[in-house]
């Protein structure tokens, strides 16, 4: 339990919503393959032959598509925004294939082979109509960001809430795309960063209106500093809970069952339970968000004594009272996830006439 728990570093050489995106792969390889081979035969002719090897090779190439797709920003480039970005692909590939020691290495570095993998890079990125790839390429990546940042979430919330210390390397409070250094040490807006936090905590709405914006909003990056600055928050009024408390893993109902990575936090004084999406894009029939209606007839199994039982959300201050389905005791995914993505919620206390209401008994909360 006093173990560290870090997803970003300054030494990671892809940083943590990167491969949160690059994961979302793995649940369309038919797409990912068909993608590839598309982008190979763009792509042939700006290669160059380096003594009789066409630069980038296989493996190379590979790697920078799939780098691409976890860096791509959410929002378009302006000029000289592109231009930064080319030459940040350019420096991590050099890096990346010098380390690998095959066509060129730090020791002995084969020049020619290097500035030609530069030269493909700018190539390929080349922000024209004439560029197929690139047209092509930013409907994939549009995709993979989408369904990474539900990645990013849950494996955000898991670090937070899991036994262990967990440790925010700076920037990573909104997307960080960020690469190996010294793309990863890049200077740090903690203005904005202080200015956001301080309007999402003077709230003006209800914490459900504030989750729902925040979905909408995605892309600038505010979802995953409200559910951080939430979590930590929770951590430090319930430090005992969390730092000796025992953890439980816990079960979906069949239909959800490989879609849930969720568990139970306890110690003498309180219960906390955290829920997080696994396999987004298969979850939601790879559209939309992992959402209410998303999550069907899912039920995030309770042991019996839990019948009855009242939780709140902590990011969006919603009640649920544990109820029964077909004999089998929990709470309903597509409500307890119908405003944001994961959930913390804390044991609350009974009122002490409460009677389980029928609709609990049926699957269905109530505040």
């Amino acid at each position: 339990p006093g173990a560290m728990l870090a997803t970003s570093t300054h030494d990671t050489k892809r940083s943590e919503d990167v491969r949160a995106r690059i994961n979302v792969l793995s649940e369309m390889p038919d797409e990912w393959r068909k993608a590839l081979t598309r982008w190979s035969r763009l792509n042939r002719r700006k290669k160059i032959d380096v003594d009789g090897v066409a630069a980038p090779d296989r493996n190379e190439e590979y790697l920078l598509y799939q780098t691409l797709l976890g860096i791509w920003p959410f929002e378009p480039m302006d000029a000289a925004t592109h231009a930064t970005f080319i030459e940040r692909v350019q420096g991590y590939m050099i890096k990346a294939i010098r380390e690998a020691k095959i066509n060129t290495s730090w020791l002995n570095p084969n020049n020619q082979y290097d500035e030609a993998v530069r030269a493909f890079v700018a190539a390929i990125l080349e922000d024209s109509p004439s560029n197929r790839f690139l047209a092509d390429f930013r409907t994939l990546a549009a995709r993979v960001a989408h369904f990474g940042a539900w990645n990013s979430l849950a494996q955000t919330l898991l670090k937070l809430a899991a036994p262990g210390v967990p440790d925010i390397y700076q920037g990573t409070e909104l997307w960080d795309l960020s690469l190996v250094d010294p793309d990863n040490r890049r200077p740090v807006n903690f203005d904005l960063r202080a200015w956001w936090l301080g309007e999402m905590t003077d709230l003006q709405g209800s914490r459900v209106e504030l989750a729902r914006a925040l979905v909408e909003n995605k892309a600038d990056g505010r979802i995953k500093l409200y559910l951080t600055h939430r979590a930590l928050q929770f951590r430090r009024a319930h430090l005992p809970l969390f730092q000796g408390g025992s953890y439980t893993p816990l079960e979906a109902s069949a239909g959800a069952a490989e879609h849930v990575v969720a568990f139970a936090r306890a110690d003498g004084e309180g219960e906390a339970l955290a829920i997080a999406p696994r396999l987004p894009a298969r979850l939601t029939g790879g559209d939309g968000a992992p959402l209410g209606v998303a999550w069907g007839d899912g039920l995030l199994q309770l042991p019996a004594s839990a019948l009855g039982a009242r939780y709140r959300n902590i990011f969006t201050d919603e009640v649920y009272t544990v109820g029964e389905h077909e004999g089998v005791q929990g709470l309903p995914l597509a409500q307890v996830l119908a405003n944001f993505p994961v959930a913390l919620l804390e044991r609350v206390a009974a009122s002490p006439a409460l009677v389980v209401p029928r609709a609990a008994r049926n699957g269905r909360t109530t505040n």
